[in-house]
C-alpha cells in the first residue's frame, strides 16, 4: 500500500449525538492524525488478516498508543474476545477521555465499537473499515454488536463513532472473493434507493473509478437512511434487505460462505419474479453465488430468532422496481412459507 499523503472527500452523518465525517479516499490511513483526535491515549483494534502496516500507521500518529491483535473471523465476535480487549483497555490505563480505533473489517469494527459503547461507559471511537463490505456498510451508523451462541449481533448497542476513514488503497489487498462480497452489500443498497447504482453494476466494469463511485453512492444511500431513521424504527430497515434469509443460510453454511454471499442469496427470493434474472445476471457477474446446497428448513429455523421479529411477526423488505422497495409487516410463518415458494 503507498502510504503518501493523497487528497480526500468527506461525508458528513448528522446523528443524534452530533455529526461525524466519513473521509473517502486514497492513501488516507497515514493522515488520521488530521482526522482523528490522537493526542492521548489511543488502543488500536485489528486482526491477524490485516497488514500490519495500517495499524502502525495509525500507531505512528497517536501520542500514547497500542496495537491489540485479535485473530481473523466472525468467531472474534464473542464474549470471550469482548472481554480479552475491555482488559486489555484497562491494563493500558484507558480514561474516559481517551479513545479505541478499530482497523480492519466489519467483525474488528462491530467488536471495537461495542467495547467502546461499554468501557467506563462510553469512550470515543474511531474506524478505520479495510474491507469493501465494512467501507459501504458496517463501518458508518452506530450498529455495533457481538453474537450469541451462534445468532449473529444479538448483543449490541447503537453506538456512533466519531469520525471514519474509508482508504480505497486497502482494498488492492483483499482477493477478489472478499470485493465480491462487498459489492453483495453496495448491490443490496442499488435495488432498494438508487436506479442509476444498478445501472452501474449492470452496464459498466467494476475498476477502480468504477468502485470508489460505487462506494461513495453505496454511503449517500446509508448515511441519508441513518440521518432519517437512527435507531431503526422505520426506513432504516431496508438495510436489512436480503438479510433476514441471508442470515439463516449464513448460520447453515458454517462458514462456508461469506457474510455478503449470503445477502446476495438472501434477496434472490425478496424481488420480483419479473426482475429476478436481471438480479442474477448482476450475480454472476460480481462472481456471487445464485444457488446453495443447504437445508432451506433449517435456515429458515433461524429467522424465529432473528433480532428484527417482532412478536410472532417480521418486517420483510421486498423489491419489485428496481430503485423503490416496500417494508411488509408479516407473520414469520408467512415469511418462511414465500422463502419456500420462491428459492
Amino acid at each position: 500500500m503507498n502510504l503518501s499523503k493523497k487528497t480526500s472527500g468527506a461525508l458528513t452523518l448528522k446523528s443524534s449525538v452530533g455529526p461525524y465525517d466519513i473521509q473517502i479516499g486514497r492513501g488516507l490511513i497515514c493522515r488520521a492524525g488530521e482526522f482523528f483526535n490522537l493526542n492521548r491515549r489511543v488502543v488500536i483494534v485489528t486482526d491477524e488478516g490485516v497488514p500490519k502496516e495500517y495499524a502502525e500507521a495509525v500507531l505512528k500518529a497517536a501520542k500514547c498508543g497500542t496495537v491489540i491483535t485479535l485473530p481473523e473471523g466472525e468467531g472474534t465476535k464473542s464474549f470471550k474476545y469482548l472481554e480479552l480487549l475491555l482488559t486489555k483497555m484497562l491494563e493500558f490505563g484507558l480514561t474516559r477521555t481517551d479513545c479505541a480505533v478499530a482497523v480492519g473489517g466489519g467483525v474488528i469494527g462491530d467488536l471495537t465499537g461495542f467495547a467502546a459503547a461499554s468501557y467506563m461507559r462510553g469512550i470515543d471511537f474511531y474506524n478505520v473499515p479495510t474491507t469493501l463490505l465494512s467501507q459501504v456498510d458496517s463501518s458508518v451508523g452506530g450498529k455495533c454488536a457481538i453474537n450469541l451462541s451462534g445468532a449473529k449481533n444479538t448483543v449490541g448497542a447503537f453506538y456512533q463513532p466519531k469520525s471514519v476513514i474509508c482508504d480505497l488503497d486497502t482494498l488492492k489487498t483483499l482477493d477478489k472473493r472478499l470485493v465480491s462480497e462487498g459489492l453483495a452489500e453496495a448491490l443490496k443498497m442499488a435495488l432498494t434507493s438508487d436506479e442509476e447504482l444498478f445501472s452501474i453494476f449492470e452496464n459498466e466494469e467494476i475498476g477502480d473509478a468504477v468502485l470508489e463511485k460505487i462506494v461513495a453512492r453505496s454511503l449517500k444511500i446509508k448515511l441519508d437512511v441513518v440521518c432519517n431513521d437512527e435507531k431503526e424504527s422505520g426506513i432504516r430497515k431496508i438495510l436489512n434487505f436480503g438479510h433476514t434469509f441471508g442470515h439463516g443460510i449464513e448460520a447453515e453454511s458454517f462458514g462456508k460462505l461469506y457474510h455478503g454471499e449470503c445477502v446476495a442469496l438472501g434477496m434472490i427470493p425478496m424481488i420480483s419474479r419479473d426482475l429476478r434474472s436481471r438480479l442474477i445476471n448482476v450475480l454472476k457477474k460480481l462472481d456471487l453465488p445464485t444457488k446453495v446446497d443447504i437445508d432451506t428448513e433449517k435456515a429458515l429455523s433461524h429467522v424465529i430468532n432473528d433480532k428484527k421479529a417482532d412478536g410472532d411477526k417480521i418486517s420483510a423488505i421486498f423489491v419489485d422496481k428496481i430503485g423503490k422497495y416496500e417494508i411488509r409487516k408479516m407473520k414469520i410463518t408467512d415469511f418462511c412459507d414465500h422463502i419456500r415458494n420462491n428459492v
